[in-house]
Parts: structure tokens; sequence; C-alpha cells
């Protein structure tokens, strides 16, 4: 429990440092003229941008509440019980809405962001910065994907060991394979869950405070208005897939509630983020456009491995789709629906 407290209030710290860090500005070139016509383009209105944005804060706050809850809630409903078909449905149409944002919306932000004519031609436009730092992201997604598996796996063999003595009348320690304050024994099935469920997270947190910062900054209504309803729409079935894992983790209400919390007002945290620093924040300015960039390069990678590797390969190469063709071929239908969707919002946010 500890350990989880902490992750996330690091992911917190280093994303408020992130943006507080001082404008660089005076040491970059002035922005070009193609970067001025960009400055100017669109349609500005500060007061009417807060009041959308005041309403974005509620109404993507409720729709981040209502996605991430509806498969904790599941149980209830034996239709949608996480052993059931439907619900293997459900969690396969989530997952390709997290696909479709990594894919089409937060890798396409960040090559926006990195090749900015804002930014000096050399070198943000002379190297492919986004899809170098994605894979090294992917990459390090990996890592701690499989070091902590091994961790949790070593534990666990200590705890089996631990057993053996203990039938043999040796002093051990009871706690070894146990959930902290619990009695409950942690296999390696739902080590698995709970690993895809923190990782997962933590990708989908970086991304939502960035894009909340983004049109918490802005004062062109003609912007954010489509943006509320596209935002509704990614954290109400990306709030069902992580809600998914969230469940298969089997994790006490406790920690249930802190992730909940921690998806649900990321994004209007970064909408109020932008609005407090409307008056010295420009999506323009090059600090913003670097660190933005970076922090959607490397969301984009984690999202993208954990779409395709802990959620769809996992489900797909399991048992339970291998076995049943009509319910494996459903599915896929379902991933094609889900990336479909999502993908359909790149038009407008």
């Amino acid at each position: 429990m500890a350990r989880n407290l902490r992750l996330h209030a690091l992911i917190v710290l280093l994303l408020l440092v992130s943006f507080w860090t001082p404008s660089c500005s005076e040491s970059i070139p002035t922005p070009n003229s193609q970067c001025q016509t960009q400055l100017q383009q669109g349609c500005h209105d500060r007061p009417k941008s807060l009041e959308l944005k005041l309403i974005a804060i509620a109404t993507i706050l409720v729709a981040s509440m209502i996605g991430v809850c509806l498969p904790l809630f599941s149980r209830a409903v034996p239709l949608l019980q996480p052993e059931g078909n439907p619900f293997a449905i459900v969690k396969a149409f989530a997952s390709g809405v997290i696909l479709a944002t990594g894919y089409m919306h937060v890798l396409p932000d960040s090559f926006n962001c990195l090749t900015s004519p804002c930014l000096p031609e050399n070198p943000w436009r002379k190297f492919p910065f986004t899809t170098f730092i994605a894979m090294i992201s992917a990459v390090m997604t990996l890592m701690l994907d499989s070091f902590s598996m091994s961790r949790y796996k070593k534990e666990l063999m200590e705890a089996e060991a631990a057993e053996e003595k203990q039938n043999e009348g040796m002093e051990i320690d009871d706690n070894l394979g146990r959930e902290e304050g619990t009695d409950k024994k942690l296999g390696p099935k739902l080590v698995r869950h709970r690993v895809i469920a923190q990782l997962l997270e933590a990708g989908i947190v970086v991304h939502s405070v960035v894009i909340g910062l983004s049109m918490g900054a802005s004062e062109n209504p003609c912007t954010i208005r489509p943006l509320i309803a596209a935002l509704c729409f990614h954290q109400l079935f990306e709030g069902m897939g992580l809600g998914g894992c969230i469940l298969q983790a089997e994790y006490g209400l406790k920690m249930k509630a802190i992730m909940v919390l921690f998806f649900s007002i990321t994004t209007p945290f970064g909408i109020a983020l932008g609005i407090g620093l409307s008056n010295v924040y420009s999506d323009n300015s090059p600090t913003a456009l670097i660190v933005v960039g970076i922090l959607n390069a490397l969301s984009a990678g984690l999202l993208n491995y954990m779409a395709l590797v802990d959620l769809l390969a996992y489900d797909f190469m399991g048992q339970k789709l291998q076995a049943n063709l009509t319910l494996h071929i459903s599915a896929y239908v379902a991933v094609f629906l889900g990336a479909g969707g999502m993908s359909l919002m790149a038009k407008w946010a």
C-alpha cells in the first residue's frame, strides 16, 4: 500500500515540477513569421473560454468517474462479471480506445509540439525525437513490467519455501507472499493484474494532466467547445479500460478509491492548473512545447505498450478467448469499434 501511494505522489510531483519550470525562451531564437502566424490564428474570447473551461471541469470529472467506476460495480450485475463473456467484450472495446489514444491522440500531439516552427530547426526538426522518446518509453515500461513481475515471483517462491518449512515445524515469517495488511495471498495471475493496473494508470495520468493543461491555458472557445465532448468520450471509455484492470487486480476498498480518484481528477486538475497559469503559460512557448512534447511521447510509448502487450495480447492469447471462436471474433470487432471511435475523435481533439 505504501509503495502504491508513493508512486502516485511521485507522478503528481514530477508533473508539477515540469510545468513550473522557468521559461527558457530568452535563450532560444525569436519565433519566425510562421510561428507568429500560428500564435495569431483562431477566435479568442477570454470570458467565454473561462465559462467553457468551468463546464469542462465538471462534465469531464463526472464522465471520468462513471467510466472508471462502471467495471468496479459490475460484480453486482451478473451479466458484466469479470468471468463472463460480456465483460471480455467490453474490456476489448476499452483496450481499443486506449490503443487509439496512444497512436491517434498522444503521439501526433507530441509530433506537433516537437516539430513546431516556434522551436529552432536544429535539433528539433532534424531528428525524430517523438518516435525516439516513445521507443525508449516502451522499452522502459517493459523493464518496469518485467522487474516488477520478477520481484513478486521471488516473493512467491520465498512464501512457498516458507510454507514447506512451516510444515516441517520451523519458525518462519507468516507475511511472506501476502498482501500488506491482509491475509490474502498474491498468486502470479493477481500480481500480473496489479502491475498492469499501476503502469496503465501512470501513463493515463501523465497524458490526462497534459491535455487538461493545454485546454486550461487556451483562450479559444472554438477549440474548447468540441474538446469537451471529445474528452468526455475519451475519459469515459479509457476509464472503463482502467476500471476493468483495477477490478481484476482485486485491490482493497482504500486502494480502489485512491486509483479512481487519481484517474478522475487528473484532467480537471490539469484544466484548473492551466487556468491558473494562463497569464504566464503559452501553448507555443518553447518551454511548454518541449516539456509537453516529451511528456506526450513518454505517455504514448507507455500506452501503446500497455494496450498491445498487457491488455490485448494478454487477453487474446489467453485460454478464454482461444477456446471460444465466437467470443474471439466478437472481441476483435469490439477492439476495432473502440479504436475506430477513438480515432474519429482525433478530428476534434
